[in-house]
């Protein structure tokens, strides 16, 4: 068995690599993400390629990166993950994991693609109630930060927060605790998943209505105990 992972760079396919490390050691082979190839970072949750590195490295799992552009018809991501699930195969992958809670239609549309491909679906978070998913990740050692903020959902005053309790008691009532419905997307910088934690730091804000984006840098040490930002 060896497993690639759709890796979002955020929280729920960081506790699915979490979890399949639990459930079979060892198996996980790769990480695969998505990259806007014109803004060079992580597709929707726009999380720089700097930071996607480090958290391969620090999950200590080789990073296959699929390139689209933007804007990406579907029927060029389609075929660029067609290719991608190709690669996998012909290196000795078995079986694709997700990061998916609840939206059949997303795990449908997954199942599909992979049918006869060679590569099993896996959904390892598949079903858990999303508040005690949260509250699992967090009491788990997760930590992360709102990454984008879709303010039609919420406040842009919530990108660039930690996904903690205190984020979790200011959610609307309206919105989900992950944010499966796309309200918001974060970026992972610690948890039980990789050997060491991320340092992040905050810069600018960024938004192109209706979402807004942290723009969240790796912090580098100074050699003296403290943070400070990455280049550009």
């Amino acid at each position: 068995m060896r497993i690639l992972l759709s890796w979002s760079s955020g929280k729920d396919s960081a506790w699915a690599l979490h979890l399949l490390n639990q459930q079979y050691p060892g198996a996980v082979g790769a990480l695969l993400t998505t990259v806007n190839e014109a803004m060079d970072r992580v597709a929707m949750h726009g999380v720089r390629r700097e930071v996607l590195e480090a958290q391969a490295r620090a999950a200590g799992l080789p990073l296959h990166v699929v390139h689209i552009p933007h804007p990406c018809p579907n029927e060029i991501y389609e075929a660029q993950m067609r290719a991608a699930v190709a690669d996998a195969c012909a290196n000795g992958f078995t079986h694709a994991a997700f990061g998916d809670l609840f939206l059949e239609d997303i795990r449908r549309y997954r199942e599909e693609k992979l049918a006869g491909s060679g590569l099993e679906p896996l959904f390892p978070v598949w079903g858990i109630p999303t508040r005690q998913l949260a509250e699992e990740m967090i009491d788990g050692g997760l930590r992360a930060r709102l990454a984008c903020v879709d303010t039609r959902a919420l406040d842009a005053g919530f990108a660039g927060r930690d996904f903690d309790r205190a984020l979790l008691r200011d959610l609307p009532a309206t919105v989900d605790p992950c944010g499966e419905k796309g309200e918001f997307h974060s970026c992972v910088y610690a948890g039980p998943m990789f050997r060491e934690p991320l340092e992040l730091e905050m810069g600018e804000t960024h938004s192109v209505a209706p979402f807004v984006w942290a723009d969240l840098k790796v912090g580098l040490y100074d050699g003296r105990g403290a943070p400070s930002v990455a280049s550009a």
